[in-house]
């Protein structure tokens, strides 16, 4: 099961890393047109790391925090969080709500948390924290997927490598328990149209 986890973990790592325009156009089509993708993107692992030292990620969870532009050249933080694990978490809500509050407050540039949900239950679909007391409320809504939402004809269609990616997490899923085990296999970079020069391994 770690094993299986960390593959996960690590194939989802890679590839957001190396090919953030396709995520966000595969699952955030809208965020995806909004930025300017001429200019340089970086990787904030570093502040992340230091906004949330308490965090241990682990193998069931991959958070990255990256500085994008606006096509209207303002600058603009992404937190893209994907929640790996198979079990619910009931503390996610609480804590992008506290990793955005914590890079706001360092940065000062609208942080803007997006979460895709792995896991295998249909009925767990956080989307917001907040609470109200004696007039006083905070709230904060951020956009999700759930990866058992996309039909499963969309993605054997697509020809997006975050589409071949997301059948084999769900086949993965669905075969593990069976199987007791995993074999990673590769996945060309550029999806189903892509060279196959370069691979990102996934669990079979």
């Amino acid at each position: 099961m770690d094993t299986v986890v960390s593959d996960f973990d690590g194939a989802w790592k890679e590839a957001l890393e190396r090919f953030l325009p396709e995520f966000l156009a595969f699952f955030f089509p809208e965020i995806h047109a909004d930025v300017d993708w001429r200019q340089p993107i970086v990787w904030l692992d570093t502040e992340l790391q230091q906004v949330a030292p308490e965090d241990r990620t682990g193998k069931q969870r991959v958070d990255k925090l990256v500085r994008v532009k606006r096509r209207d050249g303002s600058p603009l933080l992404v937190l893209i969080h994907i929640e790996i694990q198979s079990q619910t978490d009931i503390a996610l809500p609480e804590r992008l709500f506290c990793y955005n509050s914590r890079i706001y407050d360092r940065e000062r540039v609208p942080v803007i948390s997006l979460a895709i949900l792995a896991d295998e239950s249909l009925a767990w679909r956080p989307s917001q924290f907040g609470y109200g007391l004696w007039g006083f409320d905070l709230f904060m809504r951020f956009p999700t997927v759930k990866l058992l939402d996309i039909p499963r004809a969309d993605l054997e269609a697509s020809p997006s490598l975050f589409a071949a990616l997301t059948l084999l997490h769900r086949d993965a899923q669905e075969t593990r328990a069976r199987t007791g085990g995993a074999k990673p296999r590769p996945v060309a970079a550029g999806g189903s149209g892509g060279t196959g020069h370069d691979s990102i391994y996934f669990p079979n």
